[in-house]
């Protein structure tokens, strides 16, 4: 691994776990490493393109919420494709060190699934959940919200809406962590969310653009 100073800003626990085998971290963990993210409580929005290390911002959180604060998180997805999905992932890097569970739908026992370190829930599950028992959200401290420019969608967007202002108005001890690679308006739900608000345009891989005039393709710069 290279140097790096902002690697030293991760507790040493957290940087075992999550860094053993990266060679440094991108742009956009950095900056949010330089807001010292592990030391204040600021909700957070973070912007960058798909594949281009916003998720580790959120494990590199929830882990120190989990392990080290000793308090429960919760990871919001718009899809239950997606819930299983991330489900599959965290459950393979960090289930040997903490109780991980997926809710949505009518996908087993709710019970169970509350028996969590870290839960992962569609946002209208946990709408349904916190209408029935809002006490499991004593222990919670954090909530990551994956594609939160949905708040723009006509479908899911007011649920996700409704449950952002439950967390800002009467949970204000849990921390909210907004992830989108595609916001037009980040400074706008920056300041709705009161969250300091962190954006990057790197990619691992370049994006480009062609049109396609009759047979021919030409690159558009």
């Amino acid at each position: 691994m290279k140097k790096n100073s902002s690697i030293n800003k991760i507790p040493f626990n957290i940087r075992e776990i999550l860094l053993k085998n990266l060679e440094d971290l991108r742009p956009i963990q950095k900056k949010a490493l330089d807001l010292d993210i592990f030391n204040t409580k600021d909700n957070i929005l973070v912007s960058s393109p798909t594949a281009s290390g916003k998720t580790l911002i959120s494990e590199m959180l929830f882990l120190d919420t989990i392990l080290n604060k000793k308090k429960k998180a919760i990871y919001i997805v718009p899809l239950k494709a997606l819930a299983s999905e991330k489900y599959k992932e965290f459950n393979y890097k960090y289930g040997n060190l903490f109780k991980i569970r997926v809710s949505y739908g009518d996908n087993g026992n709710d019970f169970f699934n509350l028996m969590f370190d870290l839960l992962i829930v569609t946002s209208e599950k946990l709408d349904s959940l916190i209408r029935h028992n809002k006490d499991f959200l004593k222990e919670v401290e954090l909530i990551v919200v994956d594609e939160i420019h949905l708040l723009n969608d006509e479908k899911r967007g007011p649920t996700l809406e409704i449950l952002l202002t439950l967390f800002k108005t009467i949970y204000r001890k849990i921390r909210i962590i907004g992830l989108s690679a595609t916001i037009s308006n980040g400074n706008e739900i920056a300041k709705w969310l009161k969250a300091k608000y962190i954006e990057d345009d790197w990619r691992p891989v370049e994006l480009q653009h062609y049109i396609l005039n009759g047979n021919k393709l030409k690159r558009y710069k």
